[in-house]
């Protein structure tokens, strides 16, 4: 499975610990390659547009999870959840159906790749009321 991978500063080195545990998993890396000092906005708007163009799922880091999210919620197709647990991974995912998810840089680097496994193998439920919703949103970005 093919993932893109984004991060800030806050990120980098969440992101090379991922990377390096999750062999199982293509991560196309979109993020910042140091530690300088990197805008989350810029970084969250190329994951959103690599996720719309390649169809995939992304995963996003910086310091809270909260500015990545904003920014890859503003490219129209994008689902991007914060999370900080299993549980609003897999809601997030079965629910909401979300392509994308932000996770905060300072949570514990085993926790974080359990998010992104849950995230990968959770399917959406199909739901009605779910559907709908979904639909509500995408009639709402096409206005």
């Amino acid at each position: 499975m093919k993932i893109a991978i984004v991060n800030d500063h806050w990120g980098y080195d969440l992101k090379k610990y991922i990377i390096k545990h999750m062999k199982d998993v293509e991560f196309v890396d979109l993020g910042s390659d140091s530690k300088e000092i990197s805008d989350w906005s810029e970084y969250g708007l190329k994951l959103g547009e690599y996720i719309v163009k390649n169809k995939c799922f992304g995963v996003s880091i910086c310091r809270t999870g909260v500015g990545m999210a904003i920014a890859c919620n503003k490219v129209k197709g994008v689902r991007c959840a914060k999370v900080n647990s299993i549980k609003e991974t897999i809601l997030s995912r079965s629910d909401d159906d979300v392509n994308a998810i932000a996770i905060p840089g300072e949570i514990k680097p085993e926790r974080a790749v359990r998010i992104i496994e849950e995230f990968i193998n959770t399917e959406f439920s199909q739901k009605d009321r779910y559907i709908r919703r979904k639909k509500q949103i995408s009639e709402y970005e096409n206005k």
